[in-house]
């Protein structure tokens, strides 16, 4: 089973690496993942006693506190962290003036003492609250081993060497840079928390001419809703009567206004710019494209990225190790230095202060966190930031034709042969779920059919009228035996075969996104170097049909069953994107590298399968999410590379003697931030 359990108090990444590992402990636990960004954890497990055992854990767990589902999210004010700071700072400055004056020891010595345990008291609460876990369930030494021990071992040391300053300038420092942090993090988390309220709270559905307010969730289909000017549809619809214009900018992340009539569909999310409409509801709210990005949004911080795999765990290791470094330096040079230990424990503590991974913990899933932000923000979801990875690497990109570069809005065309055709291809079309069915929706017809076999690629056989009919490719009637002409037209064309005798042929009308030729150049430019077209339609009709795109390859006449094979070919040539809405699509999806589902058209079936989801079915966010990918993997590699280059020179500074603990601390702090800030960079709009 799997629950996601909104939370509150999970500070940073150390803490929530230790409470996913606490969790993962739980017998029955099958997998755990504590985010202290979203402020939620995401729990596998089996049972209900496995799960009562991690509700409990997870509420005693430091601060953190379970909320409510549905809980408005509190507003993060660190009024507790601003009044120690200030409080700290107004204890150190006297103190400083005073030391830098030679007046009055024991004052001097009072005041950095008191700025030291305002400033850090927390700090010391969270390790004196750290040992009783050592014992819990076991002996846990490395529980002790996080940030706040080594700020404290620090801060200790420097006042046991009568280093007073120092030892109150350590702990000062550290909580504002905890505070920036916190405050960093909150603005990011707000970003996401802006997409969650695309969930309209209400709708207004009319029953039996009376209206009523009800929750989005009991919503069914077939009711119909009255939505007002500036009110969010609460779930999938069709535009009843009239016109109005839409503000989809949740959705595509694009500003400007979409225009529907009457028979359009309306996604969930959108809002009415436009007077009040009357809409009949499609599908219950929980399979509208809103839950379903939502969902996504919710559960996409527990598939980590690599680089954040290895921060969580490199930290569990680190940490343990460099408090070893820090008292081996203590000790044994002291040892050939005239048992000058007071020498040697200032390094020792510059050391330990300077090591700690805080930069690297915090400023990595941040990135990767900002970066599905992004993403998000321009209408691409992501199941997760293991994908913006891969995403980045890709080099073929492969598409699907129908309802992925083409509308998948079908309407009839021209009747080809006998006029009869169009009733006969209407009655047997009523029992398919192909996307091509739609298009005989409106056509009246008195015959029924039954019977009806699918045959896969080509078409389907049933019964009408007590007679036997074929309804689909020219394949289909070829490889009965039927003999035919085909009819030379650049739209789909549905064959009508009856007792073995050919009938005629519909004509079935679908345009090419208004913005594919665009955005399919847009993605070669992001570095994309094949861009190859898979369709079961003939390769002539194909090729007049993505005539003007810049296509490299069009694999043409393929059946469902086929299209695995050549995207596996296609992905020998590099790392592969495959890009497509209907059911038949999931298996193409699951051989290539990445891949990416129309949300708005798209079948559940190829959301669920996919990587990631187009929310608004617009390609043009397709190369902004390329790029954001290559930029989110970019900005982690310079933190990455930055943090550890900045450390290792203050490591050595500090060994040679050359730097005070109080710089020590500003270094680290200072990392920190510009690794947090470089993280924020995510946060602008992709272009």
């Amino acid at each position: 089973m799997h629950k996601v359990i909104k939370i509150q108090g999970l500070d940073c990444a150390a803490c929530a690496a230790e409470l996913t590992e606490e969790l993962m402990a739980i017998e029955g636990v099958e997998e755990a993942a504590a985010d202290f960004i979203n402020q939620r954890v995401a729990l596998d497990y089996e049972g209900k006693e496995a799960f009562d055992r991690a509700v409990d854990t997870i509420s005693h767990f430091e601060d953190v506190k379970i909320v409510d589902d549905n809980a408005p999210v509190q507003r993060e004010r660190h009024l507790k962290e601003v009044v120690s700071i200030a409080v700290a700072a107004a204890l150190f400055v006297p103190a400083l003036v005073l030391d830098l004056l030679h007046m009055n020891e024991w004052a001097v010595f009072g005041l950095f003492l008191g700025s030291f345990f305002a400033a850090g008291w927390q700090v010391l609460w969270t390790v004196v609250m750290n040992f009783p876990k050592v014992f819990k369930n076991g002996f846990h030494p490395l529980v002790l081993l996080d940030e706040n021990l080594l700020m404290t071992i620090a801060a200790a040391g420097a006042f046991a060497i009568r280093q007073n300053m120092e030892g109150a300038a350590v702990m000062l420092l550290y909580e504002i840079g905890e505070l920036l942090q916190s405050i960093a993090v909150g603005s990011s988390r707000g970003a996401i928390t802006r997409l969650m309220q695309m969930k309209s709270d209400t709708a207004i559905r009319i029953n039996g001419g009376a209206r009523e307010e009800v929750a989005p969730e009991e919503l069914a289909a077939g009711d119909v809703v009255l939505v007002r000017k500036g009110d969010k549809f609460a779930a999938d619809c069709l535009l009843l009567a009239g016109e109005t214009a839409l503000d989809v900018k949740s959705l595509t992340g694009e500003s400007y206004l979409k225009e529907v009539r009457a028979g359009e569909e309306i996604l969930a999310g959108s809002v009415n710019e436009g007077d009040a409409v009357e809409a009949r509801v499609l599908r219950p709210y929980s399979e509208s494209a809103v839950a379903k990005i939502l969902e996504l949004v919710e559960s996409s911080s527990a598939k980590k990225a690599k680089p954040e795999k290895f921060i969580t765990k490199f930290a569990r290791i680190y940490t343990p190790v460099v408090v070893l470094l820090a008292v081996l330096i203590a000790v044994i040079p002291p040892l050939l230095d005239g048992y000058n230990f007071v020498k040697w424990l200032v390094p020792a503590l510059d050391f330990l202060v300077i090591s700690c991974p805080c930069a690297l913990i915090i400023s990595v899933p941040l990135t990767y966190f900002s970066g599905v932000g992004a993403l998000a923000r321009c209408g691409v979801l992501t199941k997760g930031a293991v994908y913006l990875d891969k995403l980045a690497a890709v080099k073929v990109a492969a598409f699907d034709k129908t309802g992925t570069l083409t509308e998948g809005r079908f309407s009839v065309g021209e009747v080809h042969g006998e006029a009869r055709a169009l009733a006969i291809a209407a009655a047997a079309e009523r029992l398919s779920a192909h996307p091509l069915a739609q298009a005989f929706a409106g056509t009246a017809t008195d015959a029924t059919a039954e019977n009806e076999r699918e045959i896969a690629g080509m078409g389907m056989a049933c019964t009408v009228c007590g007679r036997r009919v074929l309804v689909g490719s020219a394949r289909l009637l070829r490889e009965n035996n039927v003999e035919f002409e085909e009819v030379e037209s650049d739209a789909v064309l549905v064959y009508v075969a009856e007792e073995g005798a050919y009938v005629g042929c519909v004509e079935i009308e679908d345009k090419l996104r208004a913005e594919a030729k665009d955005a399919l150049s847009d993605l070669k430019r992001t570095g994309i170097e094949r861009i190859a077209v898979l369709t079961g339609d003939t390769e002539a009709r194909a090729k007049r049909a993505m005539a003007g795109l810049p296509i490299d390859e069009i694999c043409a006449g393929l059946l469902p069953a086929e299209k695995p094979a050549r995207a596996a070919l296609l992905k020998g040539t590099g790392t592969l994107m495959y890009v497509g809405d209907g059911i038949n699509d999931t298996p193409v999806m699951a051989e290539a590298d990445v891949s990416v589902a129309m949300g708005g058209l798209g079948s559940d079936a190829a959301i669920e399968a996919s990587d990631f989801v187009l929310a608004g079915d617009n390609l043009s966010a397709l190369p902004k999410a390329v790029r954001g990918a290559k930029k989110t993997r970019k900005i982690v590699a310079e933190n990455i590379a930055f943090s550890i280059a900045v450390k290792v020179a203050l490591m050595v500074l500090s060994l040679l003697g050359l730097l005070p603990l109080w710089v020590a601390v500003l270094g680290d702090t200072g990392v920190m931030l510009l690794a947090v800030l470089n993280s924020m960079r995510m946060r602008r709009k992709l272009k």
